[in-house]
């Protein structure tokens, strides 16, 4: 499987493949399944029908490698758009968004971190004008403190603003520890980016990690948000829920848009709160190509997931 990662990658950035895949009827049931479509219009309709559902949304606006300041005030006047159409629908108490800061600049040179940071703080204000919340997407290792360190700052006028933490790291476990404080909301993963063994664990350690992570954030004050398609961790939550003595309202578990729906309502009919990550926009191409390249046994997972609906 590692052997696939750089084809993948090449794949990703070839203009060539993306006109086929676009234009194929053979990748219209994967995009369909995975990604809200190509549009705002797309992504608030997705958002309404998951909310009929019982289910709460996250808005992912795929805009990654963004290469100039014009691109990335571009991804922001997005986010600041469909958060006016959730509130004109009437979902933003159903909705927040997730922000990737390499997508309002964070790596361009010189000024990225304050570019990005500026982006992340207007998209906040939209935000809050509406009433719903932002979550802070998480990279590959190298980027984490720069990321931690803008949703520090965001965090001194929206105490609200959500960060994401990878199991897979190794430092994530004390990064829980000192993030897990009141107000706080945490999403937790197992991380999907190809890292070293240095500072990442490796196999079924991943779990491990997940699970000590999982006690640090139920145990603490703020809000776990338990992002995991896998049985066992959503196992080892709910029972965290149980011995913590979880209001529930106090945490929520979050699955990616067309993985285990039936799961998904399942959870939501228990009484938890059940968020979906919605992606939506035109780099949907770039955005799938490189999540199987971040880790190419996602091809597997995905393809069964074409023909299970659990």
């Amino acid at each position: 499987m590692a052997l696939l990662r750089q084809p993948l990658l090449a794949a990703a950035r070839s203009s060539r493949l993306r006109s086929v895949a676009e234009k194929s009827r053979l990748t219209r049931p994967v995009v369909n399944r995975f990604v809200a479509g190509s549009t705002e219009d797309d992504a608030l309709r997705v958002t309404a029908e998951l909310a009929g559902a019982g289910l709460l949304t996250t808005l992912d606006f795929l805009g990654e490698d963004t290469t100039s300041a014009e691109q990335a005030e571009q991804t922001v006047r997005a986010y600041e758009s469909v958060l006016a159409g959730l509130a004109a629908a009437g979902n933003a108490e159903h909705a927040e968004v997730s922000v990737k800061l390499s997508a309002i600049g964070q790596a361009l040179p010189g000024d990225g971190e304050r570019i990005a940071l500026d982006g992340a703080r207007r998209i906040c204000q939209a935000a809050e004008k509406v009433g719903t919340t932002v979550t802070i997407d998480m990279e590959d290792h190298t980027t984490t403190d720069s990321t931690l360190g803008i949703v520090a700052e965001l965090r001194k006028d929206f105490p609200w603003v959500g960060a994401v933490l990878q199991a897979y790291l190794r430092r994530t476990e004390a990064d829980c520890r000192d993030l897990a404080v009141e107000g706080s909301r945490i999403r937790l993963c197992k991380g999907a980016y190809a890292e070293p063994e240095s500072v990442a664990f490796q196999g079924e350690a991943v779990e491990d990690s997940y699970r000590r992570c999982l006690g640090v954030l139920f145990g603490g004050q703020g809000y776990p948000m338990v992002a995991s398609h896998d049985p066992a961790m959503i196992a080892a939550a709910r029972s965290l829920v149980v011995s913590h003595h979880r209001a529930a309202d106090s945490y929520e578990f979050q699955m990616l848009y067309g993985i285990r729906p039936e799961e998904q309502r399942a959870l939501a009919a228990d009484g938890h709160r059940m968020r979906v990550y919605v992606p939506y926009g035109d780099e949907w191409y770039g955005y799938f190509m490189r999540r199987l390249a971040e880790r190419p046994a996602n091809l597997t997972f995905f393809l069964r997931s074409l023909t299970s609906k659990k």
